[in-house]
């Protein structure tokens, strides 16, 4: 039994989080002041984690490349899995003689791409390794990270970034553990999750995670009967019954409800957002991530790392109908959520990635669908992206090609999770010598990290 750490338990649904009443302006001399002073010593980081598979071979279209054109997609996918090329939304890769096409429901995040700075890029062919191996290699039995079409090993894998057999904690709780004492002398927890429990926040240090729980109270009902139920849960909690692991359950939940205050708190005495979010299940989420860090003063907040995560991109069967309306939300969602971001004056200092388990066959199934694959494209967004561009090899989109190690159109990963993640935990603070203790297989990899930020 893995033993409990003492990392708080917070439900951060909706109703917690309740209606913030509007703010002021800043005044003209105000204006004056921010504008020439430097920047708030403040990042954040932000996955998106797409439940089930998404499809990379459908957000990211080779138009015309130096190896490969719209040809080689859509003569494998067809007329069942294949978009149009009149659909597709154009974008070039920084050098200028590239071109590839966006599935047409990432509209606004093209938008992002086609700006002249670059607040958005992707990075193919990204994928869970252990170390540098070739299609030769693969075929020949080199070691692999285990059940690779499994989604809950993967997920598990692509959240924790790990060996087998290391310790049961994520890439992001570990990242949280090197940078444990950076947001002192708040106790606040650094690591919040949206979407439940995350092993992807999960780390050793105390008061450094904050899972996603439901404990069902919030310092803004001051009801009596809710101050009752209250004082007696805590009396529950502070009787000492002699058993550690109870003990040790009690107090991750006292730190729990000690948080939820705080940061109930903090929201009620925050002002509102302006910008608008979509009604959906990834819209709100997203939502909640922006009201806690327009609040992040009032936490005495420097660093924290977010998870969010929806799907279901399992597609199988009639995958275009469902990955039309799950792209949507992801597009118009993270735009919403850029946009927050310039709001609170942030662009620059909060960067949101994907992830997701695996990638999926470029090879139709017989459902009009695609089956569990390997590696896939992934998005990352924010002002610190340092040009819009396609990071990384694409793979040639040929069944048995070099790419293939199926036949059916599974990409082995050009990119490892390490490196991936890597490249964010070092923007976020965590020094180039303790890299390596986040990510445990990275110094098998050259370069360690990407030329992204």
């Amino acid at each position: 039994m893995t033993p409990i750490t003492r990392r708080t338990f917070l439900h951060l649904g909706a109703p917690s989080l309740g209606v913030l009443c509007a703010g002021g302006c800043l005044s003209r001399f105000s204006r004056l002041y921010a504008a020439v002073s430097p920047p708030e010593d403040y990042k954040a980081l932000v996955c998106i984690f797409m439940m089930g598979g998404n499809d990379g071979n459908n957000v990211i279209v080779p138009i015309k490349t130096e190896s490969q054109s719209y040809d080689d997609y859509i003569r494998v996918r067809a007329a069942t899995l294949g978009l149009k090329q009149s659909e597709l939304g154009e974008i070039s890769a920084s050098s200028g003689t590239e071109t590839y096409g966006l599935h047409p429901q990432l509209a606004p995040l093209r938008e992002l791409y086609l700006q002249s700075q670059g607040r958005l890029a992707f990075v193919a062919n990204v994928g869970t390794l252990l170390k540098p191996i070739t299609k030769l290699q693969y075929q020949q039995g080199a070691p692999v990270p285990g059940n690779l079409y499994s989604h809950s090993d993967q997920q598990q894998q692509w959240q924790t970034a790990s060996l087998p057999a290391s310790p049961n904690t994520g890439w992001a709780g570990r990242a949280a553990d090197v940078l444990s004492s950076v947001n002192l002398p708040s106790t606040f927890p650094l690591s919040l999750s949206t979407a439940g429990n995350s092993l992807f926040l999960a780390g050793d240090s105390p008061q450094v995670s904050m899972i996603n729980g439901s404990l069902g109270l919030s310092a803004a009902d001051a009801s009596l009967t809710v101050a009752a139920r209250d004082h007696a849960f805590q009396e529950i909690l502070n009787f000492q019954t002699g058993l550690a692991l109870i003990q040790n359950a009690n107090q991750v939940t006292a730190d729990g409800i000690r948080a939820a205050k705080e940061l109930n708190a903090a929201l009620s005495a925050g002002s509102a957002l302006k910008t608008p979010f979509p009604s959906s299940i990834l819209g709100m989420q997203l939502q909640q991530v922006a009201q806690i860090i327009n609040v992040r003063k009032a936490l005495g907040m420097k660093r924290q790392i977010f998870f969010v995560s929806f799907g279901d991109f399992d597609t199988h069967t009639s995958a275009m109908p469902r990955q039309n309306k799950l792209l949507t939300d992801l597009a118009v969602s993270m735009s919403a959520f850029y946009r927050v971001t310039v709001e609170l004056g942030l662009e620059k200092q909060v960067l949101t990635f994907t992830e997701s388990e695996f990638g999926r066959t470029l090879q139709p199934s017989s459902g009009a669908g695609s089956d569990h694959a390997w590696g896939s494209h992934q998005i990352v967004m924010g002002g610190a992206v340092k040009a819009a561009d396609v990071y990384g090899k694409f793979p040639i989109l040929a069944l048995n090609g070099p790419d293939d190690i199926s036949g059916r159109g599974v990409w082995l990963p050009g990119i490892s999770l390490d490196q991936y993640g890597a490249t964010f935990a070092s923007w976020f603070g965590v020094a180039d010598d303790a890299l390596a203790r986040v990510f445990p297989n990275l110094p098998s990899f050259t370069p360690r990290k990407l030329n992204l930020l």
